[in-house]
């Protein structure tokens, strides 16, 4: 039922990426119940798995931003709301009609096709970051996680090399939380004015690419205009991104400050396999994109013993979900070896308005998670504990501003110790066992390998 006190939203995290405490509380006690915005609107909130799943399925909400009565976070998410819709913003049949324009390129099978290319993009922006290092701490976030996802997504809109270093900057100016809302704004239209230039040359001169597959299949044929184009470009170019530079921050937090004897040594054991199943975890456990599943009611609608009306907004907190008891035992652990059953976390979304990169998204995480452990075996996180960390605001999406990380172990060093991944563990202590085989190096291999490899001493 509704109470008399409606809390402000969005709740604010007590510290670091804790989950705001009162998703717990609304769990046990009022599963759906009224909050009020920034606005004085006040959408139904629902907290428990079951009913978020239940309403992002369910054709009596819409997706509609332009709907009276769609919850909107802040005053540059009403604004951004009257812009030239993309699928994301649309509802049946035109969602699917729009997002089937782009979706083939997305599939779980087409991406695999791109994983070698991904792998590369990752080694070679580590193998930047590495050169950068001179035993000082440096920032993960702008030498590493914020460029892997940028440079992947370029090279598939087909962002000429020359560009990307500019574009980058402007993506981080728009999304990193530490901007003006003017430096936001036009950074926002340094995105939109490029893409459309961009557009134009694609017309002229298609290519092997996303924006010149959307020109060729979609512009030239009038199913899209070019307005349509830049929107659907610049979406896949910014929807994402903040969040896969959150996601890897948050991954190394979890493996080199919170779990080191646990988690990160597992996952050093044999990377390959477990990259997957640790990728799921993080999506479970943090909720990069945790205010995004919203709706409007288009009917009047019956949900238990509340009267959804129709104009009423709707949050769906699906962080909140992440953590639902009901459906993921001990949700406050971190456990990449948690059983997965049939009800799947909502990192991604769920439904028909499912991420459509998920696979690329999963991909990138796990090529990420893969080379830090096996290149970079020294690695730490400068902060000795969490609140030493450069968190975003509060009150926001939960994300990392600045990461200062140092490596223990000579980098050089750690490349040779690297090799060895893919060797038996016979040949790796052959290796060790030498006169040349110092107690660092050695360290760097149990380090690298986990505690069930031990070398000789």
């Amino acid at each position: 039922m509704v109470s008399d006190t409606v809390p402000k939203f969005p709740f604010a995290r007590p510290h670091g990426a804790e989950p705001p405490v009162e998703y717990a509380r609304l769990r046990a006690t009022n599963p759906i119940s009224r909050v009020e915005l920034w606005d004085g609107s006040r959408p139904w909130l629902l907290v428990k798995w079951k009913d978020i799943v239940s309403v992002a399925t369910d054709e009596r909400f819409s997706k509609e931003r332009t709907r009276p009565g769609f919850p909107e976070m802040s005053p540059g998410g009403k604004e951004a709301a009257k812009n030239r819709p993309t699928f994301v913003d649309m509802d049946p049949p035109d969602h699917g009609h729009q997002r089937g324009m782009i979706s083939d390129l997305f599939t779980y099978e087409h991406i695999e096709t791109m994983r070698p290319k991904i792998r590369e993009t990752v080694s070679q922006l580590l193998d930047e970051m590495l050169k950068k290092y001179d035993g000082q701490p440096i920032d993960l976030v702008e030498h590493f996680s914020l460029p892997v996802p940028s440079y992947i997504i370029y090279g598939i809109l087909g962002v000429p090399f020359s560009d990307l270093a500019f574009l980058t900057k402007q993506a981080a100016i728009r999304s990193n939380g530490s901007a003006t809302a003017t430096e936001a704004s036009n950074a926002n239209q340094e995105l939109l004015n490029y893409i459309g230039s961009l557009v134009d040359q694609r017309s002229a001169e298609p290519k092997d690419d996303l924006i010149s597959h959307l020109v060729t299949t979609q512009l030239r044929p009038g199913n899209l205009t070019k307005a349509d184009v830049v929107q659907m470009a610049f979406l896949m170019l910014v929807a994402g991104n903040a969040t896969m530079v959150n996601m890897i921050n948050l991954g190394v937090i979890e493996l080199y400050l919170k779990h080191r004897d646990t988690q990160l040594a597992d996952l050093r054991a044999d990377p390959r396999a477990l990259a997957p199943a640790f990728v799921d975890e993080l999506c479970r456990y943090h909720t990069g994109s945790a205010m995004a599943m919203r709706r409007v009611a288009k009917v009047d609608v019956r949900w238990g013993v509340n009267l959804i009306k129709a104009g009423d907004g709707v949050i769906m907190a699906n962080s909140s979900g992440n953590r639902d008891e009901d459906i993921f035992p001990s949700p406050d652990d971190f456990d990449m070896h948690r059983p997965r059953g049939a009800e799947a976390a909502l990192g991604y979304g769920f439904g028909a308005h499912r991420c459509v990169a998920e696979w690329l998204a999963r991909a990138e995480m796990e090529e990420v998670f893969v080379a830090l452990v096996t290149r970079v075996p020294g690695l730490r996180v400068a902060a000795a504990a969490e609140d030493e960390i450069k968190w975003t605001p509060l009150n926001k999406d939960v994300g990392v501003v600045e990461l200062p990380s140092v490596s223990t172990y000579d980098n050089d060093l750690a490349e040779a110790v690297a090799k060895l991944v893919n060797t038996t563990m016979f040949d790796i202590v052959k290796v060790l066992d030498t006169d040349s085989a110092d107690d660092g190096t050695k360290q760097q291999a149990n380090d690298l390998l986990g505690a069930s490899v031990k070398a000789p001493g």
